[in-house]
């Protein structure tokens, strides 16, 4: 309380604090004049603000309000020096500052430039992992149009072009079928009845037993499990699901009201059913037999002419390559007919292939002969047209077989799908091959439908032609997931002529049945 009571006292003893006047202030020492700014002195001013700082706060300092009439008279005088300044040497200053910038810009401007042209020049990228021949990909330098003569001879390890050295020149192999399967995936599909048969003793027995005795017929509601099975299993392997569907119904009103044999299981029999349907799929009533074709085509004096279609990226080229490769080493000559004017590219592919071909079979083993040739007009030309004018070439040039190249295009892209029944109509070729990936599942359907229909809306014929066969690529990346050949056939009922499995030229296969099944139905 004593401490309360003395602040209080000591605070009315205490004088209040006075406010200062206007004319106690620092404002009423400036006149109107010192505050007007002019244009030329504006950055000046700023410069000696900057500068002057510490002696203006002690300027200020020293001010007082009996000496207002002293700091009246000096600022006029400062003011009328500026002035002095604005007329002659602010102009002459202001030159001097616009030349200093405008050289200042010059040089920064042209510093860039030696390096830019240091720089110039494509230079190819040098990897860490890279090989050290990367010159030979250089092409920036090849003629319009290219020729033979002004692309880089290209050095290449045969062995590696060609792979397997101990196979059979001109043989066309089969796909390798494992007989083993089929026991290991007996195996596999018995196994569910053998918990039941541990559950309890004689029921469980009985149950088993009740399984395997024969002299019964199938009825739908025994099938269904099985079937839905079936159907999961083959739309796992890359079957489109529509087919994967009809071929299941398709087995189910075949075995309707059949009799089972004894000790046989309703697995078994859908199982060896479904099998059976797939390998009919797989082997059409039509086969194609190129061989045989083209020398009936020697005999009437004309080259036998085939056509490769497809979408983006599913090897079209690479393909042609390796059937290029195995026509040849069966004695045949070929004329590549680069009809693919679209991509970037796809030309000097050809070429390259060309080269290859030509150096693997040079005209020194055939009697003089050139077994390959490229027949190309550049990019950007109607691609009918220079398919009918190898055809002629070929034609005057004796020329066994001319392999035409088209560019890939989407099935749903109608003016490219009209250009390519235009070539079809055009040029009449004896074989039209679809060139699809095996990596493919329900794509695969979509895809052949629309190339037949566009095939068959744009031509003026009034049979139109189709789809003639198959190339099924990239056979080796897909293990046991083979469903797209039996969607593919299912769709066409056309046969799979040949299957690619590689990169070499020697990496192509006929299709066997039989194999794609087992590997099909492996579990």
């Amino acid at each position: 309380m004593r401490l309360l009571r003395d602040a209080e006292e000591s605070s009315k003893v205490r004088a209040p604090t006075v406010m200062k006047t206007f004319e106690q202030s620092l404002k009423s020492q400036k006149t109107v004049k010192c505050m007007i700014e002019t244009r030329g002195e504006k950055p000046k001013e700023k410069v000696k603000n900057k500068k002057n700082k510490g002696s203006k706060k002690e300027g200020i300092e020293a001010v007082t309000a009996p000496g207002k009439a002293s700091a009246g008279d000096k600022q006029p005088s400062a003011a009328g020096e500026k002035e002095e300044l604005t007329k002659d040497e602010i102009l002459q200053k202001n030159r001097e500052e616009f030349f200093k910038r405008h050289m200042k810009a010059g040089e920064k401007s042209r510093s860039p430039k030696p390096e830019a042209q240091k720089e110039k020049g494509k230079k190819p990228r040098v990897w860490d992992l890279g090989n050290s021949n990367a010159k030979v990909l250089d092409y920036s330098n090849s003629a319009t149009n290219g020729s033979a003569e002004a692309c880089p001879v290209e050095e290449f390890d045969p062995d590696i072009a060609l792979g397997d050295r101990n196979r059979e020149p001109g043989r066309l192999y089969d796909l390798e079928y494992e007989s083993d399967d089929e026991a290991e995936e007996e195996k596999v599909i018995q196994n569910p009845s053998k918990p039941s048969a541990k559950k309890g003793g004689l029921g469980g027995m009985f149950g088993m037993l009740k399984g395997l005795v024969g002299s019964k017929s199938l009825t739908r509601e025994d099938m269904d499990p099985v079937l839905e099975k079936m159907q999961d299993h083959l739309i796992a392997k890359n079957v489109a699901a529509e087919i994967a569907a009809q071929l299941c119904e398709s087995v189910a009103k075949k075995l309707e009201g059949k009799v089972m044999g004894t000790f046989t299981t309703v697995t078994s029999t859908v199982k060896q059913a479904l099998q059976e349907a797939l390998v009919q799929i797989l082997q059409p009533q039509r086969r194609v037999d190129v061989l045989r074709d083209v020398m009936d085509a020697q005999r009437h004096r004309r080259p036998y002419v085939v056509t490769f279609c497809g979408v983006n990226g599913v090897g079209k080229s690479t393909n042609l390559a390796k059937i290029s490769f195995w026509l040849i080493e069966n004695g045949f000559s070929v004329l590549i007919a680069a009809c693919d004017t679209f991509r970037a590219g796809a030309v000097e592919q050809l070429r390259t292939h060309t080269r290859r071909l030509n150096a693997l079979h040079p005209p020194e083993s055939h009697g003089g002969r050139t077994m390959v040739q490229l027949y190309e007009k550049g990019y950007g030309k109607d691609a009918a047209g220079i398919a009918m004018e190898a055809i002629s070439y070929a034609r005057n040039q004796g020329f066994d077989v001319v392999l035409v190249d088209t560019a890939g295009r989407m099935q749903d892209n109608a003016p490219l799908m009209t250009a390519l029944a235009k070539l079809i109509a055009v040029n009449a070729p004896d074989l039209v091959l679809f060139v699809g990936e095996a990596l493919v599942g329900n794509e695969a359907v979509d895809q052949l439908v629309k190339f037949n229909k566009a095939l068959a809306d744009h031509s003026m014929a009034q049979t139109p032609r189709l789809i003639d066969g198959i190339v099924l690529t990239k056979f080796d990346t897909i293990d046991d997931k083979v469903g797209a050949a039996i969607s593919m056939t299912y769709i066409t009922s056309k046969p799979i002529v040949f299957v690619g499995t590689g990169q070499t030229y020697c990496d192509l296969r006929s299709l066997n049945a039989k194999a794609v099944v087992a590997a099909l139905m492996k579990a």
